[in-house]
């Protein structure tokens, strides 16, 4: 069974919000203070963040970081997971899920 990570789940809502806001990397990283690529890192799931960096992008996308958890709380949207230990592709549905409270949570 593949694990997602918080760091993943955490990247994947940041992207969405930045992008349904229609600003750039480049835009939200100059207002966080934090590099585009140390923002893309975060964006992709491979670089975790501090809670400090965390507050600052949350900040700059004109988000309060309890909506934010909120929203990894109830994910609504349709995803298609890369399972990366075998290569499977997992379908996500777009209904209402409660994320675990736990760092991780587990990939059916």
């Amino acid at each position: 069974m593949t694990m997602l990570l918080l760091r993943e789940i955490l990247g994947d809502a940041l992207r969405r919000i930045r992008v349904e806001q229609k600003r750039s990397l480049r835009e939200v990283a100059g207002t966080a203070r934090v590099s585009v690529p140390y923002l893309s890192e975060i964006e992709r799931g491979r670089k975790e963040v501090s809670s400090e960096i965390l507050a600052a992008i949350c900040r700059a996308l004109h988000l309060d970081l309890r909506s934010l958890l909120s929203e990894l709380r109830f994910q609504e949207e349709a995803t298609v997971i890369t399972l990366r230990s075998s290569g499977d592709i997992a379908a996500v549905g777009s209904q209402r899920r409660p994320v675990s409270g736990n760092a991780v949570l587990r990939a059916a």
